[in-house]
């Protein structure tokens, strides 16, 4: 099959879905040449039973594909396999918005308890005021203004973000009469307004068009009056609109006639308040704008730097960072998951720790100690004692460590009343897996997370003068980690294939799952496993470890890379060969990988995450995505984006191919490994990789990789404690091999077959060259 990229060509529009390319990649379905009836594209046959095909084995086979070209996946080989994504679902599937399309949550991260104050529809027709069937602007355009602006798909350009990941809203549409708009919405701040603004600039072009346009901006809310250029509404200004604009009692009215162009400026404010003096012109949009810019290029510009060649995953990293301080502590924003869930935000303030955000970690990791109460369980109790513990290893806060131990003891006080009763085999006491499966069970995740926050923690107490707390508490994980130990040695199974299964109900009946997506219990058992992975349990890169990664490998544990779900709240029981993706674990199955120095399902793993798990070019992922089309859609869904999880899953995939620690049995960190699993593209010619202060266990690392030609130059920053082990790798692209390694001081070891040199015991300013030879030369 030769390359074919698909465009929905359609008169004066083109909407980019999907190119599909290479053999054995799934074929796209043919669009309408000229969209006149402007339905939605349909999945044909071929492609949904090739999608079947794909998700019905043991063995990510799209990921092999990737796998075996010569330089490794990349994200144009993976997005070619699957639609994008476009609509975001609810409970019972409704639709979150009125076009169905997602919302991206815009507001500013002042505190983590700020709510975000307006979703912005990425198709350009609605901005909605907090939460999901709250105030809402819907615009409307077309010859009549009856036509929702970017309603018909195929002359809808899809959304991007300003400079490729500012908070800041592109579209592009044409309507049916061919006149061209272009949106851009942000929200900011303007003087005499004390509230968060959502400012929309619409450009109309009707030069080229058959006929004029009306523009109608329709406010939810009725009763509204004018006065001047607002609309009001008991005192309160609710929209602010420029020169031009009509009021009917319903909605703003802009006529552009044909043969012209008009630009048009709205200010919707997204709470009930006075505004006094302000207009909706060029200039408030252009203030409002600068402010915003600077205020997140300023949020964004923090001393922790990861560079990378690849300026899509550039733009993904900062994109994301800034979705994050957004969300705060919340799962999600403006629907039924604003919540605070425990393991997911405990993750996200690990990672904003690594990523310098050092504020939002804090308030993060106090907020879910304060709150954990009666909401208590095993597992949130151990991700907390991890999470503690790694912040201060990273940031060496003793104050915040002092302040949190009051709390954190009382933790370490249930785990050793549990520990002490007779009747639970050694180990922490029965639990549900998680708030949507019942059944009470010895969890291996929750226990072996317990015992890793117990062994990391005793190592901090230790180091911040709580001598007896940290032997005590060290002792209680020696304890737990012998019961445990025993009870997957009960429980664990060996398979034909040479894979080991080991369950995550310990010491209960029940046998493997052939494919872990075909049911319930086997997909819990996929989203929850990846954290004793990750905990340090079993001993990596260990004959156990190995064995359960050939179970995952070989089972339908990942598609693309990307961890595998049965995807209910999506499907709900209409398909009997659904499939989805549920990136939110994909964190700590990154962690295994990295754990098991595996660089190119590393690598696979972060272009399937952007590629499939995201939305093109805005970086928005939900709970859970389709992979089957849901309802004969070709367009895939998501549940309940945005999504906090999903979005750590990708920072720390990121940083683990640049930055990765190795530890001993009882999680004590060992050592370094600095660009371990890059894709091997990031070191062709003309090419650099650049690491800036990452914060680690040993303090901050800092080196770049910079290729000219046939040279790499290599510098690197070594934290200021010692490690008992340091190395770098240089995975070149295919074809290449270093040749030497230049070096004005002692030499540099070089282990050929692991491509990686050994940089144990320097200090200081480390520089040399490595002279790399291209096969055939």
């Amino acid at each position: 099959m030769t390359r074919v990229s698909w465009l929905v060509v359609v008169a004066g529009g083109v909407l980019a879905v999907c190119g599909i390319g290479a053999a054995r990649t799934v074929a796209p379905p043919t669009p309408p040449a000229v969209a006149t009836s402007c339905l939605a594209p349909r999945a044909p046959p071929v492609y949904t039973h090739r999608i079947v095909r794909a998700v019905s084995g043991g063995s990510d086979v799209w990921g092999r594909q990737l796998l075996a070209t010569p330089d490794g996946p990349t994200y144009d080989g993976a997005r070619r396999y699957v639609a994008p994504l476009l609509y975001a679902t609810g409970p019972e599937g409704t639709a979150e918005t009125g076009s169905g399309v997602y919302y991206l949550p815009f507001s500013f991260p002042f505190s983590i308890q700020d709510p975000v104050n307006a979703l912005h529809v990425a198709d350009g027709s609605e901005i909605i005021s907090r939460r999901v069937g709250g105030r809402s602007l819907t615009v409307y355009v077309g010859r009549a203004g009856g036509e929702v602006f970017g309603s018909c798909l195929s002359r809808l350009a899809p959304a991007r973000l300003a400079d490729g990941y500012l908070p800041i809203l592109e579209t592009s549409y044409v309507d049916d009469g061919g006149v061209r708009y272009r949106q851009e919405s942000f929200v900011g701040r303007v003087h005499g307004v004390p509230a968060d603004v959502s400012f929309v600039r619409l450009t109309v072009d009707a030069r080229r068009a058959a006929s004029g346009a009306v523009v109608r901006l329709v406010p939810s809310t009725r009763g509204l009056v004018r006065v001047r250029h607002a609309l009001v509404s008991d005192g309160t200004t609710q929209l602010l609109f420029g020169r031009g604009g009509t009021f009917d009692g319903a909605a703003v009215r802009y006529i552009v006639p044909r043969g012209s162009r008009a630009v048009l400026y709205v200010d919707w404010i997204n709470r009930r308040v006075r505004a006094h003096g302000v207009r909706a012109d060029e200039r408030t949009y252009l203030s409002g704008r600068r402010l915003t810019v600077r205020f997140w290029t300023s949020r964004l510009s923090t001393r922790v730097r990861y560079v990378v060649p690849e300026r899509r995953i550039r733009n993904a990293q900062l994109g994301l960072l800034a979705q994050q301080l957004v969300l705060g502590a919340r799962y999600s924003a403006g629907n039924a998951y604003e919540e605070l869930s425990y393991a997911e935000v405990i993750d996200e303030a690990e990672v904003m720790a690594e990523y310098g955000q050092l504020k939002t970690a804090q308030a993060i990791l106090a907020e879910t100690l304060h709150r954990l109460g009666e909401r208590q369980t095993n597992w949130r109790a151990g991700e907390q004692l991890v999470a503690d513990a790694l912040y201060f290893q990273l940031v060496g806060d003793k104050r915040f460590v002092d302040e949190q131990t009051p709390e954190l003891v009382r933790l370490v006080d249930d785990v050793d009343r549990q520990l002490a009763s007779e009747s639970d085999h050694g180990l922490l006491q029965r639990e549900p897996i998680s708030t949507d499966v019942g059944d009470p069970v010895y969890g291996l995740h929750g226990q072996a997370i317990v015992r890793q926050g117990l062994y990391a923690m005793a190592r901090v107490w230790s180091q911040t003068g709580h001598a007896g707390l940290a032997a005590r508490t060290r002792a209680l994980a020696a304890r737990l980690d012998a019961s445990l130990r025993w009870a997957v040695r009960a429980s664990m199974v060996r398979l034909p294939d040479g894979s080991l299964f080991v369950p995550v109900a310990l010491l209960d009946e029940g046998g493997s799952f052939d494919r872990l997506t075909a049911s319930r219990a086997g997909s819990y058992w996929n989203l929850v496993m990846p954290y004793a992975l990750a905990s340090g349990f079993f001993a990596a890169r260990g004959a156990t470890a190995n064995a359960v990664l050939r179970y995952l490998l070989n089972h339908g544990s990942l598609l693309l890379g990307v961890v595998r779900s049965k995807a209910d709240s999506l499907y709900r029981g209409n398909s009997p060969d659904a499939s989805g993706l549920d990136n939110v674990y994909g964190l700590s199955e990154s962690r295994f990988l990295a754990d098991e120095d595996r660089p190119d399902l590393l690598v696979l793993s972060l272009y399937g995450m952007l590629a499939a798990a995201m939305t093109p070019n805005t970086f928005v992922a939900g709970e859970s995505s389709t992979v089957t089309p849901l309802d004969g859609s070709y367009f895939r869904t998501m549940y309940l984006p945005p999504n906090l999880g999903s979005n750590a899953a990708f920072l720390e995939t990121l940083r683990l191919l640049l930055v990765h620690e190795t530890r001993e049995r009882d999680g004590t960190p060992r050592g370094l490994e600095l660009a371990y699993a890059t894709p091997r593209a990031w070191l062709a010619p003309g090419k650099t990789i650049r690491v800036v202060r990452a914060p680690t266990s040993f303090g901050d690392v800092s080196y770049s990789l910079r290729r000219r030609g046939e040279v790499v130059r290599v510098t690197v920053d070594p934290p200021a404690r010692a490690l008992a082990e340091l190395r770098l790798r240089l995975r070149l692209p295919a074809g290449d091999s270093v040749a030497a390694i230049r070096t004005a001081g002692r030499a540099i070891p070089y282990d050929r077959e692991r491509e990686t040199v050994d940089l144990t015991g320097r200090r200081g300013h480390v520089v040399f060259d490595v002279v790399v030879r291209h096969a055939g030369r």
